[in-house]
């Protein structure tokens, strides 16, 4: 019995820790955003691989959020990237956390289609802990990603629960 105990309690752990959400995740601009900067369409955002995996990204729109997840019954943040990035023959680690370290960290005035972003989503944990795709930058930064109320649905860095958990931007795609 205690087994069983100390499995729910890391499974419960592991979910709150990962791929993070609020509920209050509406449209809410924030007046002291990190994105107001106006955001020039990038020079590579025509690449093949960055449409195919935009794209493929895209495909899971509304699927169900499920922590390991990264099928069409069911995918978390990380799973939704690997997988898209997979399709085009680019393996990444399967955590945000390691996610992370990859490819070259970039200012958010310079992200473009196909950049990753990365949020701390727990507030017990300094940790990063989630993870989106950039779909649009004309205005505002938009990305893809599955969030733990909603699943994989499009959001903006200028909503204000992301724009203040939001860490850093990284390019994989050069």
């Amino acid at each position: 019995m205690k087994k069983i105990i100390t499995y729910i309690l890391i499974l419960l752990s592991a979910i709150a820790s990962s791929c993070g959400s609020s509920s209050k995740n509406k449209a809410v601009i924030s007046t002291k955003t990190k994105s107001t900067t106006k955001i020039k369409k990038s020079d590579y955002a025509g690449n093949r691989k960055i449409k195919s995996i935009v794209s493929f990204a895209k495909s899971f729109n509304g699927t169900r959020y499920k922590y390991g997840g990264t099928t069409k019954k069911g995918m978390d943040c990380s799973g939704l990237v690997y997988t898209s990035f997979k399709k085009e023959n680019i393996i990444l680690p399967r955590t945000s956390r390691t996610m992370a370290t990859q490819g070259k960290p970039i200012s958010l005035k310079k992200v473009g289609i196909g950049d990753l972003l990365f949020f701390k989503t727990n507030k017990r944990k300094n940790v990063i802990s989630h993870v989106g795709l950039v779909v649009e930058t004309k205005g505002t930064i938009k990305f893809i990603h599955a969030s733990t109320s909603r699943g994989v649905i499009i959001s903006s860095l200028d909503e204000k629960y992301w724009n203040k958990a939001f860490v850093s931007a990284r390019r994989v795609v050069m």
